[in-house]
């Protein structure tokens, strides 16, 4: 059994910096998660990074904002400047449901417990430092600064909201996964340069005045998107700013973009390259105890840890560009790819471990299977716009390979120490599928679904189809559903040969934009057809930077500015979302009656096969759109208290 040192954590303390030997410190970072010193905390990786570099850095972890603000003081004032994070997840999504209620948990703090996380995070603290020290620049980061860098929609606040860096008053801002701006601006501080002149790092943002002159950059070219004035006034101008920034955020060679927000400019220097191999491996080796810092040990297990605890990211970046997802916003879509020397080096760290059994709970990343894929002939990716390299077919240029993963996947299994290791993150069923996968050589696909479906999966396969309607899919940018009926075949063939009595589990959203409830009724149907009864479901949550919630506020596609329905109200939302509940008897007349009025008793008899008394309802006039079907709660209430009335005779 290993004995850890309180000094082998950063410091959170005047007692813990003292242990390290420190008078002062050059950064101190504040975070809306509890401290957990693992890879997959980005707190703790922007920390270590930071100390890497040879800084003095201590961690301020979920300070208190309802006291005398003492968190904020007690480690004086830093040489550098502060670092602010929001946490591993926007705080928004952290503390609230889709339905905007109030969530009795939270994964990222001790225990579960609520309250130590105040909303709009990184705006919250960042504003209590500049009153406390205003002479110190404040540099934010994380996803809550990421996706919120430009004029955007706040759903929770159901508002158009600028720049972060306006609201948090924030010097800078740093996008993405910030390893390599980091290097860039402490390499610049220490050579003497100001804070203030940082003004060309990639994948930094910053405002400045509108008459100031910006820093030219002879390889930069700069493009001018809608004010945020003008997105207030016009929800099709703010619709079309989307297309711009989602393209540029996903070039490899992209423009600064320069927006006005009042009397101030927002400027957004281009992304880096996506990271190497080497320097994504120099991440994860840094010196992480892979533990939450002692503090806690009496207050409770914390649930996002105890999640990947046995778990190795292998990769990041996505490239499936989901229109509802913000992983390629923040990550990109260029995948960075760990060596397997330093993916078997963590492995090992874990095996260590003293509550080790020998059962990885997952390899993986932000979707299992695209370790390794990249573009065949680089100088396509280069000047490549499509937001997605899978959408709305795969890229020829894509080289979906799959054998590097499944050689990756034995040499985690030949640890001695390693029983099993699962598959926990979501696979990409589409690119299994030879039909759709038309460049990838059939069997490999098929030798890899079999090692995934015979050695690294617990009794559930969990795949993410998310709808079964076409144009629902087309706009989410995910293949056509026939496709999971390919994938089915498959999965049921493997099952069968080899005997394994594994269940498919798959994941579906209701709500999302283009989605009416004749779609709703249609996917019951359909996937009950397939003898699935849907567990794995959630609404759709509109999250800044994505096409879905721009969608979702503006009314408009931004690539084609056409209208796009979508449901806004609570009962609209929640009549949609019944029907992936028409099993449950609570359900059973709503569904009836809804789908009676609009012609439709023939998913009524798909649904609710051995109930007949849907025949006695009336229908209204045939048609084939649910455009007026959904009706208030006041009329629904009157219409329910006139069926008991009824009964009661």
């Amino acid at each position: 059994m290993r004995i850890r040192r309180l000094s082998d954590w950063l410091p959170t303390t005047n007692k813990e910096v003292k242990l390290r030997g420190w008078e002062e410190l050059d950064v101190i970072l504040f975070s809306g998660d509890a401290y957990v010193d693992h890879p997959s905390f980005g707190p703790a990786v922007i920390g270590r990074i930071l100390e890497s570099y040879g800084l003095r850095v201590a961690i301020v972890p979920q300070p208190n904002v309802n006291d005398n603000l003492q968190d904020f003081t007690k480690l004086g004032t830093p040489n550098l400047f502060f670092a602010v994070t929001g946490g591993c997840m926007d705080p928004m999504v952290s503390n609230y449901t889709a339905s905007k209620r109030k969530r009795d948990k939270d994964a990222y703090t001790p225990n579960g417990d609520i309250g130590f996380r105040p909303d709009y995070a990184t705006s919250a603290y960042t504003k209590i430092l500049k009153e406390k020290f205003p002479d110190v620049p404040v540099l934010i980061g994380g996803i809550e600064a990421s996706l919120r860098r430009v004029t955007h929609y706040d759903y929770w606040s159901d508002k158009l909201l600028p720049t972060i860096l306006e609201t948090s008053k924030a010097d800078m801002l740093v996008y993405g996964m910030g390893e390599q701006p980091l290097r860039e601006i402490v390499e610049l501080l220490q050579k003497g340069v100001p804070f203030s002149s940082l003004r060309t790092i990639k994948q930094t943002a910053f405002l400045v005045d509108k008459d100031e002159k910006t820093p030219k950059n002879k390889n930069w070219e700069d493009v001018e998107i809608a004010s945020h004035k003008d997105c207030l006034a016009d929800k099709k101008t703010f619709a079309s700013n989307f297309k711009i920034i989602e393209q540029e955020s996903n070039k490899l060679i992209a423009r600064r973009i320069f927006q006005k927000v009042g009397n101030k400019q927002l400027v957004i220097n281009p992304p880096y390259p996506t990271m190497t191999e080497k320097e994504i491996d120099a991440s994860f080796d840094l010196p992480y105890t892979r533990l939450p810092h002692p503090k806690y040990n009496k207050r409770g297990p914390i649930p996002a840890f105890e999640m990947i605890k046995f778990s190795i990211n292998i990769h990041r970046g996505c490239f499936g560009g989901c229109s509802f997802c913000t992983i390629s916003a923040h990550q990109g879509k260029f995948i960075a790819s760990r060596s397997q020397e330093s993916v078997l080096k963590e492995v090992d760290k874990v095996a260590q471990m003293d509550d080790f059994k020998g059962y990885l709970s997952d390899i993986g990343g932000p979707s299992a299977n695209m370790y390794k894929m990249k573009g065949k002939v680089q100088s396509i990716c280069d000047k490549c716009v499509a937001p997605s390299c899978i959408s709305p077919v795969i890229c020829s240029n894509l080289d979906t390979s799959h054998k590097p993963l499944t050689e990756l996947y034995k040499a985690v299994d030949k640890h001695p120490k390693v029983k099993k290791s699962f598959i926990g993150s979501g696979i990409r069923h589409d690119m299994l599928v030879p039909e759709f996968n038309k460049n990838a050589d059939p069997e490999e696909l098929d030798a890899y679904t079999e090692e995934v479906m015979t050695n690294h999966v617990s009794g559930r396969l969990k795949v993410a189809p998310e709808h079964t309607s076409d144009p629902v899919l087309k706009l989410m940018r995910k293949p056509s559903f026939k496709y999971f009926h390919k994938f089915k075949d498959r999965f049921d063939k493997i099952n069968k040969k080899s005997k394994l009595n594994l269940q498919l589990i798959p994941y579906f959203i209701s709500s999302h934009p283009a989605c009416e409830p004749e779609d709703m009724a249609n996917l019951a149907a359909e996937t009950k057809d397939m003898g699935f009864q849907l567990e794995q479901v959630q609404g759709f949550t509109p999250t800044p930077m994505t096409v879905a919630t721009v969608i979702y506020y503006s009314g408009y596609h931004p690539y084609t500015l056409k209208p796009v329905k979508t449901a806004k109200t609570r009962q609209e939302k929640l009549d949609q979302h019944k029907f992936f509940f028409w099993y449950k008897k609570e359900n059973r007349k709503w569904i009836k009656d809804t789908l009676g009025k609009v012609g439709r008793n023939d998913l009524v008899q798909k649904l609710l096969p051995n109930d007949s008394s849907w025949r006695k309802n009336k229908p209204g006039k045939t048609k084939n759109t649910f455009d007026d079907t959904v009706t208030s709660v006041k009329e629904s209430r009157r219409k329910n208290k006139g069926f008991k009335k009824k009964r009661r005779r």
